[in-house]
């Protein structure tokens, strides 16, 4: 007797990042290994601006372990360790996250890049995963990258847009606008690296009718193979924690999130992967909010709700 399509049994109305990696990989547990390269960012050290994205603490989205190690090496070799032991991984992708990891000549990248790949065994490695910004993408960046794509990896080059709307960037001091993304998108047209965005929903001036406005954004470039939705979450050592602090604003409950996820996503084009439903913080570091579960706890609810809403990714996506 064939199994019901639910959660419970593993099946989502979305196109999850999960089932892409188990398709892809025939069932192997592809992990990803976080790597900090000990790069900064643009708009921290004064060449756009000082104190990064007012919402920006770097060790909120880093683990603890990858924090407190300097070496790239040790990094990965931690990394891969935790990964079979405690998820029983396979293979992984070397994934470049904290700050602007193209911040810097594309030798000293190459330099970076390849000192991380030759620390994981060549028959384990699959994928190179880029954080970055679109302010710091250029060709020679783009052909450099493409050469690990060509050598078989599958590369993916992550940029934060956050917001499609310049009034926010300039308000969380972004140091970049929205046209400098579609800019570096137009960069990536015909390119064989695969395009991850990062979006943010919640700034409180943002109302539910323009962050739904996103998904159109998102949907006219066919190079966008992945989205990463974070809702905003504050932060100890941020500036937007400060402000916090000194009066508080209005931000998505767990609930509340769910609904507006119920919106979005029948609105996403239907072949983008979701690699992420939500952010997640370190408890020391998380000001607000709280939403008094673990990671997994909080994916089981989101999807549990879309579920019973009858939540179809691109149901309700109308192609240009």
């Amino acid at each position: 007797m064939e199994k019901l399509k639910t959660v419970d049994n593993g099946y989502k109305n979305y196109n999850s990042y999960g089932a892409y990696l188990k398709k892809k990989y025939e069932g192997q547990r592809v992990f990803k290994i976080i790597v900090d390269g000990g790069f900064t960012c643009p708009n921290r050290d004064g060449s756009k601006g000082y104190g990064g994205c007012t919402y920006c603490n770097v060790d909120s989205f880093t683990p603890e372990l990858t924090r407190q190690t300097s070496n790239i090496r040790e990094q990965i070799e931690n990394g891969i360790e935790r990964a079979v032991n405690g998820y029983k991984a396979d293979k992984f992708i070397i994934y470049f996250q904290p700050n602007t990891n193209t911040y810097a000549p594309a030798h000293y990248l190459k330099m970076m890049y390849d000192e991380a790949l030759n620390a994981c065994p060549p028959d384990k490695v699959v994928g190179l995963s880029i954080g970055t910004r679109p302010d710091c993408i250029d060709a020679e960046k783009i052909a450099l990258l493409e050469g690990y794509a060509h050598r078989g990896l599958d590369v993916d080059l992550e940029m934060g847009m956050e917001s499609i709307y310049n009034e926010t960037l300039s308000r969380i001091n972004r140091g970049c606008t929205h046209e400098e993304l579609v800019h570096t998108l137009n960069l990536l047209e015909n390119s064989t690296l695969d395009v991850c965005l990062h979006t943010v929903f919640g700034f409180p001036w943002e109302s539910t009718e323009m962050m739904l406005r996103y998904a159109a954004e998102i949907n006219r470039f066919p190079q966008i193979k992945f989205v990463k939705l974070h809702q905003l979450y504050v932060v100890q050592g941020s500036i937007m924690g400060v402000q916090y602090k000194r009066e508080p604003f209005k931000l998505f409950s767990m609930e509340e999130y769910a609904t507006f996820l119920a919106q979005f996503i029948p609105l996403l084009r239907p072949d983008i992967v979701i690699q992420r439903l939500f952010g997640i913080s370190d408890l020391d570091l998380l000001i607000a909010p709280n939403w008094g579960l673990k990671k997994s706890g909080i994916q089981t609810y989101l999807d549990k709700y879309l579920e019973k809403q009858n939540v179809v990714q691109g149901s309700s996506y109308i192609s240009l």
